[in-house]
């Protein structure tokens, strides 16, 4: 078993919200490839989450140069991402932080789906969420743009980021902010204009850039197959109306064709030593994944921002004890008005 201890609060400020719904979704969702929750109880001043073990994480895996990922491992743990993101969105739930560090390796080789903290409910008409949402590596262009309306699309345009990642050891769009974030996806596959993506130049955040055409993938995946080029474009459609589902993703002809993915008991087998997997989650760093947070150092992305449909604090995604993320203006300003608020509603209170 693996852990996961939350410290509770004061009295007054309650059990972190993202705890909570962590723990309601995954007693309600329960597949092979999403991590299980085994129990959750109060002890002292803990909150605990009992999950299955778990002893390495993707991210580990595509990090691991000394070990080569063949085509037909690519292909297995592609395909079992997207099991896990198809039976969230089947029983309409989005996870909204897809990235490898949160796909967890059992000792099995199984991958597992953990962090369900931003994950929410969709499927109710226009209804609102944060953009704010997703390490910012994998987060889709429409959220990138300030969309607060949409839907399972963004979770396959992580699936599709954490595919390439798998080809190419790599992160395919590494962007230090936002605007960087979006130079290097059109970049990469060409300035999206109203022909490509309707209503796009209608989004809250659209910034008009210099208009390139669409390279050639096959120029950054020289040595991939026809058939992994063409799910990994449809994955990364601009359009979110035009991107696959993930149910359609696991029907291409990818998955149907050889090299056949490698059961997963067949996978190498990756062991951390349990004193590398500690982990003390504060209430503000319950969102961090169950059970190997301080493994891989830096996080990729960026730290977690304001969840402003639910009012979630910010956390970050390091674990260093010493970690101090680097603030803009913007930032220093947002925080300054949310500790006024707070100092206010607290004179109120008393």
């Amino acid at each position: 078993m693996a852990i996961k201890k939350i410290r509770l609060g004061k009295y007054r400020e309650g059990v972190n919200f993202t705890a909570i719904r962590e723990i309601k979704l995954l007693q309600e969702i329960k597949h092979a490839h999403v991590i299980e929750l085994v129990d959750v109880f109060a002890h002292k001043k803990n909150l605990n989450l009992v999950f299955e073990f778990c002893s390495s994480d993707l991210e580990m895996v595509i990090k691991d140069k000394s070990a080569p990922l063949s085509a037909a491992e690519v292909k297995s743990y592609a395909k079992m991402t997207l099991e896990a993101v198809k039976h969230c969105h089947d029983n309409w739930v989005i996870h909204r932080d897809l990235k490898p560090n949160n796909l967890l390796i059992a000792p099995t080789g199984c991958l597992k789906l953990a962090d369900f903290g931003l994950a929410r409910i969709f499927g109710s008409p226009d209804r609102r969420f944060t953009h704010q949402v997703f390490a910012r590596w994998y987060r889709a262009p429409e959220l990138l743009l300030g969309s607060k309306t949409y839907g399972p699309g963004v979770d396959v345009w992580a699936v599709g980021c954490i595919f390439a990642e798998l080809m190419l050891r790599r992160p395919f769009f590494a962007g230090s902010s936002d605007i960087d974030q979006l130079g290097k996806v059109y970049a990469a596959l060409g300035t999206p204009t109203e022909t490509i993506w309707p209503g796009v130049s209608t989004l809250p955040d659209f910034i008009e850039f210099v208009y390139v055409p669409p390279p050639s993938l096959r120029d950054t995946f020289p040595n991939e197959t026809d058939e992994a080029i063409d799910l990994l474009k449809q994955m990364l459609a601009y359009d979110p109306n035009k991107r696959l589902t993930a149910a359609q993703a696991l029907e291409h002809a990818y998955f149907h064709t050889k090299p056949a993915a490698l059961p997963y008991e067949q996978l190498p087998k990756r062991f951390v030593p349990p004193s590398a997997r500690e982990v003390d989650e504060s209430p503000d760093n319950v969102r961090g994944a169950t059970n190997r947070r301080s493994l891989s150092g830096p996080k990729t992305g960026e730290k977690r921002r304001l969840d402003d449909d639910d009012d979630a604090p910010g956390t970050s995604d390091s674990t260093d004890p010493n970690f101090r993320p680097k603030l803009g203006e913007e930032d220093r300003e947002q925080l300054r008005k949310r500790k006024n608020a707070l100092d206010q509603a607290f004179a109120d209170a008393d």
